[in-house]
């Protein structure tokens, strides 16, 4: 598809529907598994459409007919067993008939609830990181008074969500073709803007809490890591991170510093800076890549792009008036005591 609109929209669907899909081959496998065995023991049926000198393959049908009416726990009584063996399989059928119908009943709400559970914490980090989110932006977003410890805070949080996701998503790896329901925003690019964000703060910036960064990026990684031996990409990483341009070279390393300097953040100032960064990088990226390849979700970028309408950039602005405004009126005489002595005046 060359539409990235309707690429994204027919991925997001695959999901959902590889999911009923499985659900349909399950039962369509069960039919004809049992009616396999209907087969193998002559067909031992009483069928009055279908009579004693009929065909194989006339015959294979009324065992599919039967196996499936059998498995819907159907009992329409038109076709009856003729032998013990083939009552005894009937009622066995019937049985796992009632143990899938209450399978599917308790296998979707746990898939939702998980999928559920992974996307508030994604449109969470929307405000604290961008979309789509980037290592920069989180840090900062945190860059206030107190960001520190919101910035931990977060952090812990994030590493009880990738042991969340590690959990959940290696039990049912389905979750992890279910895309989230806004633009911009994907399971594995938080996961990554997450570790990019941990890589900075262990390897470039000081005196933030690089402590949790260390618990974070180590669980975050674990969840990467085994999600891709879940779909067999180990050998693929490394030719797919060859192939793939580098997240980070050079010139964009120097932009990064100069992102984080503008934000007020302090910066290690030793030249093994990059050094210590593309170390941490090599531990996550080539796993990162190679799922972000299979699931074909985009990686997101180590620094923003420029927005014509960001609400982050304007709620700032309007905040740093209003903190200007009020530190330029004497005591007392603020909006609000204007507003108070002009409801005096009317009364």
């Amino acid at each position: 598809m060359k539409n990235p609109k309707a690429r994204e929209q027919s991925f997001s669907i695959y999901g959902p529907l590889s999911l009923l899909m499985l659900l349909l081959i399950w039962a369509l496998l069960l039919i004809l598994g049992f009616g396999l065995f209907f087969f193998s023991m002559g067909s031992p049926f009483a069928d009055s459409i279908v009579g004693s000198g009929a065909g194989m393959w006339t015959r294979f049908g009324s065992d599919l007919y039967v196996s499936g009416t059998t498995l819907g726990t159907l009992g329409l009584g038109d076709v009856l067993p003729r032998s013990p063996l083939a009552r005894a399989l009937v009622i066995c059928e019937a049985g796992v008939g009632l143990g899938l119908v209450a399978l599917v009943i308790g296998y979707l709400p746990v898939l939702y609830q998980a999928f559920s559970r992974r996307e508030v914490s994604i449109a969470l980090l929307d405000a604290r990181a961008g979309s789509p989110p980037t290592a920069t932006e989180l840090l900062g977003r945190h860059s206030f008074e107190g960001g520190d410890q919101a910035l931990e805070a977060l952090l812990a949080e994030w590493e009880r969500w990738s042991a969340e996701i590690l959990e959940s998503h290696i039990s049912y790896p389905i979750l992890c073709f279910y895309r989230s329901q806004h633009d911009n925003q994907s399971w594995l690019s938080a996961l990554v803007a997450i570790l990019d964000t941990c890589a900075l703060l262990i390897s470039v910036l000081e005196e933030r809490p690089s402590r949790q960064a260390q618990l974070t990026f180590i669980m975050a990684r674990h969840a990467l890591i085994d999600l891709g031996q879940v779909f067999d990409l180990r050998q693929k990483k490394t030719r797919l991170h060859q192939a793939q341009p580098d997240r980070l070279p050079a010139a964009e390393f120097n932009h990064l510093c100069g992102a984080l300097a503008d934000a007020n953040l302090r910066l290690c100032g030793d030249l093994a800076t990059a050094h210590r960064l593309r170390t941490i990088r090599s531990l996550y990226e080539p796993h990162a890549i190679a799922l972000a390849a299979y699931l074909r979700m985009p990686l997101p970028a180590w620094i923003a792009q420029p927005r014509k309408k960001d609400q982050w950039n304007l709620l700032t602005r309007l905040r740093s008036e209003a903190e200007a405004a009020l530190d330029a009126e004497p005591p007392g005489k603020g909006v609000a005591s204007s507003f108070l002595h002009e409801d005096e005046q009317s009364h």
